[in-house]
């Protein structure tokens, strides 16, 4: 019984979040909600860098122009059949880029917003 009091005294001191009463400005709902359609495919991107693994990998990309796969391995501390599995699927959702060169192969990012989206989310975490 104390623990459900404990509960309503916590619900009661958090702010309300939501508006008292419902109302919209239709002008704005009109200009914005058919923009909002473009962001359709982009929490793919989201979804790739979720993962701490290949997060770390971008990060690293981002520290470096470009690194072979054995060194991203012994980096991010796994094998590399594991690194590669993560490099191949940043690559195929288009956020890395690789090549050859004889039995190497290096990885990059794909571009310069990949390297910003990732700098800009490390520099943001570090200010939370």
């Amino acid at each position: 019984m104390k623990v459900n009091i404990l509960s309503e005294n916590v619900v009661k001191k958090t702010p309300k979040d939501t508006c008292d009463t419902f109302c919209y400005d239709e002008e704005l709902v009109q200009r914005v909600q058919p923009k909002v359609e473009e962001v359709l495919g982009v929490e793919l991107i989201f979804k790739a860098l979720s993962d701490a693994t290949r997060l770390k990998i971008a990060y690293a990309l981002t520290l470096e122009n470009e690194l072979c796969v054995c060194d991203v391995a012994n980096i991010i501390g796994s094998t590399t059949a594991t690194a590669s599995h993560h490099l191949r699927l940043l690559r195929n959702m288009k956020l890395a880029k690789y090549r050859k060169e004889g039995k190497l192969v290096f990885y990059s990012l794909a571009d310069e917003h990949v390297h910003q989206l990732v700098s800009i989310a490390i520099q943001h975490s570090k200010e939370i």
